[in-house]
Protein backbone atom coordinates (compact mmCIF):
# COMPACT_ATOMS: atom_id res chain seq x y z
CA UNK A 1 0.00 0.00 0.00
CA UNK A 2 1.33 3.80 -1.00
CA UNK A 3 1.94 5.76 2.43
CA UNK A 4 2.01 9.10 0.65
CA UNK A 5 -1.98 8.75 -0.19
CA UNK A 6 -4.19 10.34 2.19
CA UNK A 7 -7.95 8.71 2.91
CA UNK A 8 -10.83 10.46 1.62
CA UNK A 9 -11.93 13.38 4.17
CA UNK A 10 -15.76 12.93 4.91
CA UNK A 11 -17.65 15.13 6.93
CA UNK A 12 -21.39 15.06 8.04
CA UNK A 13 -24.17 17.58 8.13
CA UNK A 14 -23.50 18.92 11.55
CA UNK A 15 -19.32 18.16 10.91
CA UNK A 16 -16.55 20.55 10.92
CA UNK A 17 -16.21 23.39 12.81
CA UNK A 18 -18.54 26.59 12.72
CA UNK A 19 -17.87 30.15 13.45
CA UNK A 20 -19.88 33.22 13.84
CA UNK A 21 -18.51 35.63 11.45
CA UNK A 22 -20.19 39.12 11.54
CA UNK A 23 -23.62 37.50 12.33
CA UNK A 24 -23.21 34.57 9.74
CA UNK A 25 -22.13 31.31 10.27
CA UNK A 26 -19.69 29.56 8.18
CA UNK A 27 -18.49 26.24 8.65
CA UNK A 28 -15.11 25.25 7.73
CA UNK A 29 -15.36 21.94 5.10
CA UNK A 30 -11.92 21.84 4.17
CA UNK A 31 -9.17 24.52 5.15
CA UNK A 32 -5.30 25.20 4.02
CA UNK A 33 -4.29 22.46 6.95
CA UNK A 34 -6.45 20.11 4.76
CA UNK A 35 -5.45 21.10 1.58
CA UNK A 36 -1.32 21.73 1.59
CA UNK A 37 -2.94 25.92 1.36
CA UNK A 38 -3.70 24.77 -2.05
CA UNK A 39 -7.96 25.63 -1.34
CA UNK A 40 -10.48 26.19 1.57
CA UNK A 41 -14.40 25.19 1.39
CA UNK A 42 -16.66 27.07 3.48
CA UNK A 43 -19.96 26.29 3.73
CA UNK A 44 -22.00 29.31 4.57
CA UNK A 45 -25.20 30.41 5.74
CA UNK A 46 -25.98 33.55 5.71
CA UNK A 47 -29.06 35.02 7.82
CA UNK A 48 -31.52 37.64 6.17
CA UNK A 49 -29.46 41.18 6.13
CA UNK A 50 -26.52 39.21 6.63
CA UNK A 51 -23.26 38.74 4.21
CA UNK A 52 -20.09 40.48 4.21
CA UNK A 53 -19.85 44.30 2.76
CA UNK A 54 -17.44 45.36 0.57
CA UNK A 55 -13.71 43.94 -0.01
CA UNK A 56 -11.36 42.52 -1.95
CA UNK A 57 -8.23 40.20 -2.22
CA UNK A 58 -5.82 40.32 -5.13
CA UNK A 59 -4.49 37.10 -4.36
CA UNK A 60 -6.79 34.76 -3.98
CA UNK A 61 -9.63 33.32 -6.86
CA UNK A 62 -13.31 33.14 -4.86
CA UNK A 63 -16.40 30.95 -6.11
CA UNK A 64 -19.64 30.77 -4.56
CA UNK A 65 -22.34 28.46 -5.43
CA UNK A 66 -26.02 29.07 -4.17
CA UNK A 67 -27.66 26.34 -2.56
CA UNK A 68 -30.45 27.52 -1.26
CA UNK A 69 -31.93 31.10 -1.02
CA UNK A 70 -31.03 34.63 -2.56
CA UNK A 71 -27.99 37.08 -2.03
CA UNK A 72 -27.34 39.81 -4.25
CA UNK A 73 -23.97 40.24 -5.15
CA UNK A 74 -22.33 43.70 -5.85
CA UNK A 75 -18.84 44.40 -7.50
CA UNK A 76 -17.18 47.47 -9.19
CA UNK A 77 -19.29 45.64 -12.33
CA UNK A 78 -22.70 45.65 -10.89
CA UNK A 79 -25.33 44.05 -9.10
CA UNK A 80 -26.60 40.92 -9.78
CA UNK A 81 -29.43 38.91 -7.73
CA UNK A 82 -27.97 35.26 -7.07
CA UNK A 83 -30.77 32.50 -6.68
CA UNK A 84 -30.60 28.64 -5.79
CA UNK A 85 -28.62 27.26 -8.33
CA UNK A 86 -26.44 29.91 -9.53
CA UNK A 87 -22.75 30.28 -9.44
CA UNK A 88 -20.24 33.17 -8.70
CA UNK A 89 -16.71 33.38 -9.50
CA UNK A 90 -14.35 36.47 -8.19
CA UNK A 91 -11.28 36.09 -10.31
CA UNK A 92 -7.43 36.80 -8.48
CA UNK A 93 -6.90 41.02 -9.00
CA UNK A 94 -8.73 42.76 -6.63
CA UNK A 95 -12.45 43.40 -7.75
CA UNK A 96 -13.77 44.85 -4.82
CA UNK A 97 -16.98 42.84 -4.15
CA UNK A 98 -20.00 41.75 -1.74
CA UNK A 99 -23.32 40.37 -1.16
CA UNK A 100 -26.10 40.60 1.14
CA UNK A 101 -28.98 38.30 1.81
CA UNK A 102 -31.95 40.97 1.00
CA UNK A 103 -34.68 37.91 1.37
CA UNK A 104 -36.83 36.86 4.28
CA UNK A 105 -35.17 33.33 4.75
CA UNK A 106 -31.69 32.37 4.84
CA UNK A 107 -29.70 31.73 1.87
CA UNK A 108 -26.79 29.02 2.22
CA UNK A 109 -23.58 29.32 -0.13
CA UNK A 110 -20.29 26.65 -0.59
CA UNK A 111 -17.66 29.41 -1.18
CA UNK A 112 -13.82 27.92 -2.57
CA UNK A 113 -10.89 30.04 -2.10
CA UNK A 114 -7.62 29.38 -3.83
CA UNK A 115 -5.38 29.79 -2.45
CA UNK A 116 -6.61 29.05 1.33
CA UNK A 117 -5.68 31.46 3.72
CA UNK A 118 -9.30 33.42 4.35
CA UNK A 119 -10.52 30.86 6.65
CA UNK A 120 -8.12 32.16 8.89
CA UNK A 121 -9.61 35.18 8.76
CA UNK A 122 -13.02 33.73 9.76
CA UNK A 123 -11.35 31.79 11.99
CA UNK A 124 -9.51 34.62 13.83
CA UNK A 125 -12.32 37.34 13.92
CA UNK A 126 -15.30 34.54 14.16
CA UNK A 127 -16.37 32.69 17.14
CA UNK A 128 -17.12 29.21 17.63
CA UNK A 129 -20.87 28.35 17.99
CA UNK A 130 -23.25 25.17 17.43
CA UNK A 131 -24.80 24.37 14.60
CA UNK A 132 -28.12 26.46 14.36
CA UNK A 133 -26.66 28.80 16.59
CA UNK A 134 -26.95 32.38 15.29
CA UNK A 135 -24.98 35.13 17.15
CA UNK A 136 -25.63 38.97 16.32
CA UNK A 137 -23.40 40.68 13.91
CA UNK A 138 -20.98 42.85 16.02
CA UNK A 139 -21.33 46.68 16.82
CA UNK A 140 -19.18 48.08 13.82
CA UNK A 141 -17.89 51.49 15.50
CA UNK A 142 -14.59 53.36 14.07
CA UNK A 143 -12.75 51.65 16.32
CA UNK A 144 -14.05 47.65 15.55
CA UNK A 145 -13.61 48.68 11.31
CA UNK A 146 -9.94 50.01 12.38
CA UNK A 147 -8.89 46.65 13.94
CA UNK A 148 -11.13 44.73 11.46
CA UNK A 149 -9.31 46.43 8.41
CA UNK A 150 -5.68 45.63 10.00
CA UNK A 151 -6.46 42.20 10.65
CA UNK A 152 -7.92 41.50 6.80
CA UNK A 153 -5.07 42.95 5.36
CA UNK A 154 -2.78 41.00 6.83
CA UNK A 155 -4.78 38.13 5.26
CA UNK A 156 -4.46 39.67 2.08
CA UNK A 157 -7.69 41.70 2.09
CA UNK A 158 -8.64 45.00 1.88
CA UNK A 159 -11.88 46.15 3.97
CA UNK A 160 -14.25 48.95 2.68
CA UNK A 161 -16.66 51.30 4.40
CA UNK A 162 -20.33 49.82 3.33
CA UNK A 163 -21.40 52.49 1.13
CA UNK A 164 -18.63 52.03 -1.22
CA UNK A 165 -20.13 50.35 -4.13
CA UNK A 166 -23.27 52.33 -3.47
Amino acid sequence: MDTHKQAPTILGPQDGPTLAVMGSNYRILAAGKDTAGAYATIDMLVPPGGGPGPHAHADIEETFFVVEGEVEVKSEFGTYVATAGAFIRIPKGGVVHGFKNKSQRPARLLCTVVPAGLEEFFQHIGQPVAVGQFLPPPVLDPEAIKRIQALAQEYGQQVFPPNYLG
